[in-house]
């Protein structure tokens, strides 16, 4: 994958490697392609959803590039923390320039924590599946290629399994998608979080155009179709992962 840079394609990987070089050289693409921001889809909620109890509850979802769907999710309300990471591959590959190869078995995932007696987890695979991402796109979300950008549901138990299960079938028969869901659900083993300078990328850089094109759509798309789960000041991962 590459960016284009007053037209010349230089590596993501090469960007992004240092934190030093983001404000140097700016940021126009991540790839070449498709720059259209995919349109938000007005979708039910599922009918079976968990009963849940206890403080915090977890969910792990992949959808594309974690900065959009960490942005996302860090404005709904009753969401405790919203890191991104890496799951579904080794520990020793969990890092960002190895990830980016595509052949490590990662995705770029985010971690949810969330208080169940605010938002259920059904509520978020609304949200997931309606304005996080494009459920209908295999291996690849907008500009980006690889399966480490694939739809992915992380399943923390086998309930949660069971209702996204449900809940994609529910969908595929609602016929709300322009073709069929191909969101996978996977075991969930384990979440390594992405480096420091991956954390709260959206609203650190506001400005930039890929965050332009391909993600603030999704928080007005949050705000417009979910304005009773919409919170305007994210929750942020703050200095969590500042080392």
């Amino acid at each position: 994958m590459s960016l284009r840079l007053s037209g010349f394609e230089i590596s993501r990987r090469h960007v992004l490697g240092g934190i030093a070089a983001l404000p140097i050289l700016g940021f126009a693409l991540r790839a070449g392609g498709t720059l259209a921001q995919e349109e938000p889809v007005v979708i039910p909620p599922p009918t079976k959803d968990l009963s849940e109890t206890g403080a915090k509850a977890t969910a792990v979802l992949a959808g594309g590039c974690f900065w959009g769907v960490q942005g996302v999710f860090q404005r709904v309300k009753g969401v405790l923390s919203a890191v991104s990471g890496y799951s579904g591959g080794a520990a020793n590959t969990a890092t960002y320039d190895q990830t980016t190869r595509g052949d490590t078995g990662h995705a770029e995932t985010v971690e949810i924590t969330y208080d169940p007696s605010v938002i259920t987890y059904g509520k978020l695979l609304q949200i997931y599946f309606s304005v996080a991402h494009n459920p209908t796109q295999l291996n690849f979300q907008g500009p980006d290629r690889g399966t480490q950008y694939r739809s992915t549901i992380f399943a923390v138990n086998a309930e949660q399994a069971e209702i996204a299960r449900d809940y994609i079938d529910q969908l595929d028969k609602a016929g709300k998608f322009s073709g069929p869901i191909v969101t996978t659900i996977e075991d969930f083993k384990a979440f390594y979080p992405a480096e420091a300078y991956h954390q709260d990328f959206l609203t650190l850089n506001p400005t930039w155009p890929y965050i332009v094109r391909n993600d603030l759509p999704k928080i007005a798309a949050l705000a417009e179709l979910f304005p009773d789960n919409y919170r305007p000041d994210p929750v942020l991962v703050g200095e969590a992962f500042a080392s």
